[in-house]
């Protein structure tokens, strides 16, 4: 699809495309929901939420689309990256850099799940997806190398959720 939507030369399609990979393939991820709800859990025996389930639920559905969105916005991010043919290195260094300045100004009952937030977005139904999408569009690219240009996009949906979760954290605080 990725090459069939680059073909088409329309980029708005294309950047809605990868919006919705992203968003959808995290969203669906075992893995997301089954930290979300954990986190929901300890959030209301730490008091940081009412020990109710409507809290609890609001909170783990929140954190899900909250990672879910910042994987959606990471993947379009990286299809620009892919488009324009920019170094990927710069964007992980700067985005790590952000990361590491956040964390000084998140909770601290944040930062764990903030942190593994990266790690569970890249799972059994986002990576392959999302691989495909980049390799793709990097095949379908003249003067892009798939093998250069076409990874790099499970970076970023590690990356963006960090910032992201750090983010809604400093929003509830």
């Amino acid at each position: 699809m990725a090459y069939a939507f680059a073909r088409k030369g329309n980029i708005w399609w294309l950047l809605a495309f990868a919006l919705a990979l992203g968003f959808g393939t995290t969203v669906a991820e075992p893995a997301l929901i089954a930290v979300a709800d954990e986190a929901a859990k300890v959030a209301a025996l730490g008091g940081v939420i009412a020990e109710t389930e409507t809290a609890k639920q609001s909170y783990a559905n929140g954190l899900r689309l909250t990672v879910a969105l910042s994987v959606g916005f990471a993947i379009v991010i990286g299809v620009i990256r892919i488009i324009k043919g920019w170094a990927i290195h710069y964007l992980i260094i700067s985005g790590y850099l952000g990361i590491v300045i956040m964390t000084g100004f998140a909770p601290q009952w944040i930062i764990g799940i903030a942190y593994d937030s990266g790690g569970v977005t890249t799972s059994t139904i986002t990576v392959p997806l999302v691989t495909a999408l980049g390799v793709g569009l990097a095949s379908s690219i003249k003067g892009r190398n798939p093998m250069i240009d076409g990874f790099g996009l499970i970076a970023f949906a590690s990356l963006t959720p960090m910032i992201f979760v750090m983010a809604y954290g400093i929003l509830m605080n």
